[in-house]
């Protein structure tokens, strides 16, 4: 998020235009909680996780007098071109204040969930992907020298676009995600199967919101097979934080330019995204249909290359 805030205050300066930084997202946007930001504001911060902005949640933008109040704010502070920054949640209220309130609004994609439709990829993903797979293959190194099976839980309530790529990437032999049923006695035959064969550790990678029920659900079956040691490690919120990967960094800093560019040419009620490699907009509609599903090709080949 830093380095799209950092994007957005330099495209924006090089046209001249002043820019004013909301902290606290739209809790701080109905407070007026409203700063002057410039060029050496953002210096040094595009290495930084989180968002020199903060966030918070806010209840009241969904009720009409929260958002009223909002675009109050904007208009009293002298705004009439507004960047948001974030997932599902964000593109609502910038939708509503877009259709309610004719606020000039441009959104820029961003959540570890990766499941935004109308882009192919969201800003956070791709670190939250290169932090689970650290801690993988850090757990590797234990289940290799003490014989185990370690299932990892990675984010994702509703899909499992990190736990896929995270299990293809670090080499797992089996993942669990919302999306698709993996089927956990065919699982255990084959853990049967590699133990027999003296194979004597595995990496397994649980999305939180698999059907199974969840790491812990998942781990107690897995403890039925005799002479296995089953172990769980739950990620969690360490996978929202830490410094960007390079990825995520040029993609920010992309997408916090074109949604300056695209305001400054008169565009409103969009969200930048890319789609097959090319950057445009979509109507922010389009960012709260269904969710994108995880890729289905690399789900089937962890259990190929297994």
């Amino acid at each position: 998020m830093n380095a799209a805030v950092r994007a957005v205050v330099r495209t924006a300066m090089g046209h001249g235009i002043e820019v004013r930084g909301v902290r606290r997202g739209y809790k701080g946007l109905i407070d007026g909680d409203v700063i002057d930001l410039d060029s050496r504001s953002v210096s040094n911060t595009i290495q930084r996780g989180g968002t020199i902005l903060m966030s918070s949640r806010c209840p009241e933008m969904f009720e009409r007098q929260g958002r009223r109040r909002a675009a109050e704010t904007l208009r009293q502070a002298g705004v009439d071109g507004l960047v948001t920054i974030g997932g599902n949640g964000s593109i609502r209220g910038a939708l509503a204040l877009w259709k309610e309130e004719k606020v000039r609004v441009v959104h820029v994609p961003s959540t570890v969930d990766n499941d935004l439709p109308g882009t192919d990829v969201t800003i956070g993903f791709d670190t939250a992907v290169n932090t689970a797979i650290e801690a993988i293959d850090k757990l590797r190194d234990t289940a290799a020298s003490h014989g185990r099976v370690f299932l990892v839980e990675v984010m994702g309530r509703e899909n499992g676009h990190i736990a896929v790529d995270a299990a293809l990437a670090s080499g797992a032999e089996a993942v669990f995600i919302p999306e698709a049923k993996c089927e956990l006695k065919s699982l255990m035959k084959r853990i049967r199967g590699w133990w027999a064969e003296g194979k004597r550790s595995l990496i397994i990678v649980v999305a939180e919101g698999d059907e199974e029920g969840g790491v812990f659900e998942i781990a107690n079956q897995l403890k039925t097979l005799p002479g296995i040691d089953i172990r769980t490690c739950v990620l969690g919120h360490i996978q929202r934080g830490g410094s960007p990967s390079a990825q995520d960094r040029v993609l920010a800093s992309s997408y916090g330019f074109a949604a300056v560019e695209a305001l400054h040419s008169g565009k409103a009620g969009v969200m930048v995204s890319i789609r097959n490699g090319r950057l445009g907009t979509v109507p922010l509609s389009v960012g709260l249909r269904k969710p994108r599903p995880s890729n289905r090709g690399r789900f089937t080949l962890v259990s190929r290359l297994a």
